[in-house]
């Protein structure tokens, strides 16, 4: 399999590269990259840049990618800078272009009737779900971040969030894309169909490839109608086993309704009382296991009363002790605050490893009791389990012992990633659920990947992008 090459050097003590690509674009298109797009929200990479690209049309990007390929210079995508997993920074090597769509953020149509709506790439997730709203629809991607991260990152790395247990990936959400190819021609796929069967599907070859196949300048995205009623409820369960027999009961007295599911652990709310204390929890004790429940019901069902009756049947059933159901649209934003805080908590606490992974919804129990047995064999920490249990995607993070700094325990970090991933694997697993791979994992990529589907990665990569520009070092290991 040949080598993809490495892009050149961008050297911005001349200049020359930059005032060669300044000629050919708008006033104001080009600048010296800011700290803010050079680094991640975790701190762990800090990225080199030559200069900054933020074009304003589909036409500026193709002639940056085009000027790129002619100089093999190497180019890295931004979005809204919320990735965890490092594709969106640059830390070594030969200086990139830094392109971001930042000012492409229009909504280009909306067809209500179809529900759809075509959006340029640099909208923030927040303005596409408020474009829907307007068109008395809901756009049904929800994520912590949704105020910065850009439709074209979440298209990139085929977002997933709280509600993919009944809308999907943003992959399942997206009918068509535009987007600029590594040699500057323009991908015209902004088709509005649900049904296309004139060859590959170019629109699923992108979503998902982390940039490193072209640059996605616009999507048309799909909308959903708006429940009539909306139910939110905390209840606490005995255990991970419990919560996936009270899923398939709700959805047994439900079918098609849950919106969300979310397991919670007793450690992040301990960790909420450590650190960000004005966060409300609904119960005075700090449950074992707790599920995040939202309902999105048609007309004629009252959320109240189905959320009531599914918390009557599973106490009948023994898989719940405890429950709260929101009563207003304030309390249902406290039960979603909550979830939404357990990040920024675990961030406040500081990480010794922490782990995306996704496992067969029937392991999820096995998976969490394995990984704190093994992980008991490394050492005496704290481990906070939460996530979208709804579709086995379990946030699965380490932490040292109160008193303790995860500077600690830097000689235990790689086994306990391995511990953690290696068991993920085991049970048919992927240890990259909903983050992507960047360049954090793709020694994970290499360790746990198909043999066959890694070479037709190499291939599709070599194929469309043989000079090797598009976001180096992302997905896939670099040449030897």
């Amino acid at each position: 399999m040949p080598q993809t090459p490495r892009p050149a050097a961008l050297n911005p003590a001349d200049a020359a590269f930059a005032a060669r690509l300044e000629a050919l674009l708008p006033p104001g298109t080009l600048s010296a990259p800011e700290p803010r797009y050079l680094e991640e929200p975790r701190g762990r990479w800090h990225g080199t840049g030559g200069v900054l690209a933020r074009p304003r049309s589909t036409a500026e990007v193709a002639t940056v990618v085009r000027a790129c390929a002619e100089g093999r210079v190497g180019i890295v995508p931004f979005g809204g800078g919320t990735g965890l997993v490092g594709g969106q920074v640059m830390e070594a090597g030969p200086a990139p272009l830094i392109l971001s769509l930042e000012r492409m953020a229009a909504l280009r149509a909306v067809f209500p009737v179809e529900n759809v709506l075509v959006v340029e790439a640099g909208a923030t997730l927040a303005e596409v779900q408020e474009a829907a709203l307007a068109a008395g629809r809901l756009f049904p991607l929800a994520l912590a971040s949704q105020g910065s991260a850009r439709i074209g990152g979440n298209l990139a790395t085929n977002a997933g969030g709280v509600n993919v247990l009944r809308y999907g990936n943003i992959r399942d959400l997206c009918l068509g894309v535009e987007a600029v190819l590594p040699d500057g021609s323009v991908l015209n796929g902004l088709k509005r169909l649900r049904k296309d069967n004139s060859g590959y599907d170019l629109r699923h070859l992108l979503i998902g490839s982390e940039g490193t196949l072209g640059v996605i300048t616009a999507a048309a995205l799909r909308m959903v109608p708006q429940p009539a009623g909306v139910g939110t409820a905390m209840l606490v369960v005995e255990s991970p086993a419990a919560a996936l027999e009270l899923l398939a009961l709700a959805e047994a007295r439900l079918a098609g309704c849950v919106s969300a599911f979310e397991l919670i652990s007793r450690q992040g709310l301990l960790f909420l009382d450590e650190v960000m204390p004005e966060v409300r929890q609904p119960f005075a004790d700090r449950a074992e296991w707790m599920v995040l429940i939202e309902l999105g019901l048609p007309r004629g069902l009252d959320p109240q009363e189905a959320l009531e009756g599914l918390f009557v049947a599973a106490a009948e059933a023994g898989l719940v002790s405890d429950g709260v159901i929101a009563q207003s649209a304030g309390q249902q934003a406290d039960l979603w605050r909550l979830r939404e805080s357990l990040p920024d908590a675990n961030r406040k606490i500081g990480a010794i490893s922490s782990h995306d992974i996704s496992v067969p919804l029937s392991e999820i129990p096995g998976f969490i009791a394995a990984a704190e047995a093994a992980l008991a064999g490394i050492g005496a920490f704290r481990i906070n389990c939460f996530g979208h249990v709804g579709d086995g995607n379990l946030h699965f993070n380490v932490f040292p012992l109160p008193g303790r700094t995860r500077a600690g325990h830097d000689g235990q970090r790689e086994a306990i990633k391995t511990c953690v991933h290696d068991i993920a694997h085991g049970l048919g697993g992927s240890v990259s659920a909903e983050h992507g791979v960047g360049r954090l994992k793709t020694g994970d990529m290499e360790r746990y990947g198909d043999p066959a589907k890694l070479a037709v990665l190499r291939s599709i990569k070599a194929a469309l992008d043989p000079l090797g520009i598009m976001n180096p070092g992302v997905l896939l290991a670099g040449p030897a």
